[in-house]
C-alpha cells in the first residue's frame, strides 16, 4: 500500500503549475505525493484544510502526512524529496540563496495570475464567492 506523505494544493487553470504537477505526477512512482486542484473542486478549503481558496491561490501549499501545513519553496524542496530528486532543490536550503529564492519566489507567486493572463485574485475570489 502506498502511503502519501504529501498533498499538494495547486491552481489547475495556471498552465506553468499544471505544468510542474504533470512532471511531479510523472516521477511520483511510490505514490507518496497526491495533489489537490483548488480550482476543480466546490469544498471548502479552510473548513477542511484550515487554507482559505485566497491563500492556496496567493502562495503554494501542502498538507504532510502528520497534518502540518507547508507553503512556498519548502512545497518543492519536500516534494521532490518525495520523488527522489530532493538535490534539485537542496541549494535552496543554503544560507543566503534560500532568502534569494524565496524573495523570487515571492515574486513569482503575486504576479503568476498576470503573467499567465489569468483575472486578478479579487475577480475570482468573487466568481467563486469567497471572502477576501
Amino acid at each position: 500500500m502506498k502511503l502519501v506523505k504529501l498533498t499538494i494544493f495547486f491552481d489547475g487553470r495556471c498552465p506553468l503549475c499544471k505544468r510542474e504537477v504533470d512532471f511531479l505526477q510523472s516521477k511520483n512512482q511510490k505514490g507518496h505525493l497526491s495533489f489537490i486542484d483548488i480550482n476543480s473542486s466546490d469544498f471548502s478549503l479552510d473548513l477542511k484544510y484550515g487554507i482559505t481558496y485566497k491563500q492556496a491561490m496567493e502562495r503554494i501549499h501542502a498538507i504532510k502526512s502528520d497534518g502540518s501545513v507547508i507553503k512556498d519553496i519548502k512545497v518543492f524542496q519536500e516534494a521532490y524529496s518525495l520523488i527522489g530528486l530532493g538535490w534539485i532543490y537542496a541549494p535552496t536550503k543554503l544560507p543566503i540563496l534560500d532568502k534569494l529564492i524565496e524573495f523570487i519566489y515571492g515574486l513569482w507567486a503575486k504576479h503568476r495570475l498576470k503573467i499567465t493572463s489569468r483575472p486578478s485574485i479579487e475577480k475570482l475570489c468573487a466568481e467563486r464567492g469567497c471572502d477576501l
